[in-house]
C-alpha cells in the first residue's frame, strides 16, 4: 500500500531533503505552500511534477483541515516556522503565531479530520537555551533565552499534551543545527562556506565573523530527515534529540573551509563584534544515545565531509566549479 505524506514547510531546506527521502520509499507526497505570488520553490524546482502542492497557512486553521480532508495523509511533517533567530527578536508576534500557535492550529486539525495520522513536529536544540546540564538529553529541562526558542517549547510540549491527552501518534525531534547545500545565505555555516568559495574565485577579499571560539553541534540536513523519518515507522511515538553528537568551533569551520579552496584563513577573516552572539557558558551539544539504540540511526556525514560538499557547491553555484 502506497503511504501518503503531508509537509509544512517543503519549500524549506528540511522539507526538500524530506521530500526527496520520502519519494525514495515509494511515498504520494503533498506539500502544503502558503497562496503567495512571493512562494519560493526554488529548492523543489526538480520535484514538482512528483509532489502535488496544496494551498495552506499555519495561520488559518481552515485551510490547514482542507488541506488534511484532501490529502488524506498517512504522516505528517510540521518543519514550518520562522527560524530564523536574530529575526525573532523583532517579530516575536509574528514568530509565536508560525513557531508555536501554529502547531497548535496542526494538531487541533489532524484530531478533527485525520485522528489516525503519524505527526512529526520540529523541534530544536533553541528550546534548551543556555542548559543545565552538557550534552543533553530528551530529559534535560527547557530554558529558552529568545522568542523562538520559546515558540518551539510552546510547539513541542503541545505536541506531548496532545500525544498524552488524545493519544495522538504525535512525536518530537529536537534537531541540533543541521547544515547543506540549501542553507540560507544569512546563516553562518553557510556564510562561510560561501565567503571562502567568492575569495576563491576573487568575487571578494573579506569575510567578517563573529566569535570564533563558538561552538556548536553540526549534522548534515538530508542525515536529520532520515532520522525524522525513521521516529514516525516506530510502533509508537517517542521524542528524539537528532545531532552529531559532538561540537566544533567556528575557527575549526573556517580552516576547514578555506583548507578545501587551499587558501589561509588568516589572511582574510576579520572579527567584527557586530556578530557576537551572547556567552554560552554551558555548551549546546546534543546526545544522542537514545535515538542510536532505539532506531538504529547514525550521523553518515562527517562534519569535514559536509564543509567540503558545501564548498565545492559553492564553487559551482557561483561558477568556478571544478
Amino acid at each position: 500500500m502506497v503511504k501518503t505524506a503531508l509537509i509544512t514547510g517543503i519549500t524549506g531546506q528540511d522539507g526538500s531533503y524530506l521530500a526527496e527521502h520520502l519519494l525514495t520509499q515509494g511515498y504520494r507526497i503533498f506539500g502544503l505552500v502558503r497562496r503567495s505570488s512571493s512562494s519560493n520553490l526554488q529548492r523543489i524546482s526538480h520535484l514538482l511534477g512528483n509532489v502535488e502542492i496544496l494551498p495552506g497557512d499555519l495561520l488559518d486553521q481552515p485551510s490547514l483541515m482542507d488541506a488534511i480532508a484532501q490529502a488524506q495523509p498517512d504522516e505528517i511533517y510540521n518543519l514550518a516556522s520562522q527560524s530564523y533567530v536574530p529575526l525573532s527578536w523583532t517579530q516575536p508576534s509574528l514568530t509565536a503565531e508560525y513557531t508555536g500557535l501554529g502547531v497548535a492550529r496542526l494538531l487541533d486539525s489532524i484530531r478533527r479530520c485525520k485522528p489516525d495520522a503519524h505527526f512529526y513536529q520540529a523541534s530544536s536544540s533553541e528550546v534548551f537555551g543556555q542548559p543545565s546540564e552538557s550534552p543533553q538529553t530528551e530529559d534535560t529541562a527547557f530554558r529558552p533565552r529568545n522568542p523562538y526558542g520559546t515558540a518551539k517549547t510552546y510547539g513541542h510540549w503541545l505536541t506531548v499534551n496532545y500525544r498524552q491527552h488524545y493519544g495522538l501518534y504525535a512525536c518530537c525531534g529536537i534537531t541540533y543545527t543541521h547544515e547543506s547545500p540549501r542553507r540560507g545565505a544569512e546563516f553562518v555555516f553557510r556564510k562561510i562556506t560561501q565567503g571562502a568559495a567568492k575569495i576563491k574565485l576573487g568575487l571578494a577579499q573579506e569575510l567578517k565573523l563573529g566569535n570564533l571560539d563558538a561552538r556548536r553541534d553540526w549534522c548534515y540536513a538530508p542525515d536529520a530527515v532520515q532520522a525524522m523519518w525513521l521516529m514516525m515507522q516506530q510502533p509508537e511515538p517517542d521524542d528524539y534529540i537528532i545531532g552529531s553528537g559532538e561540537t566544533h568551533s567556528v575557527r575549526e569551520l573556517v580552516a576547514c573551509a578555506f583548507g578545501v579552496v587551499g587558501l589561509d584563513w588568516q589572511d582574510y577573516v576579520t572579527v567584527d563584534p557586530e556578530f557576537y552572539r551572547p556567552d554560552e557558558a554551558v555548551q549546546l551539544v546534543g546526545c544522542i544515545d537514545k535515538i542510536r539504540r532505539k532506531l538504529q540511526w547514525e550521523p553518515q556525514h562527517s562534519f569535514e565531509k559536509m564543509v567540503e560538499v558545501m564548498v565545492r557547491h559553492d564553487l559551482e553555484l557561483l561558477g568556478g566549479g571544478e
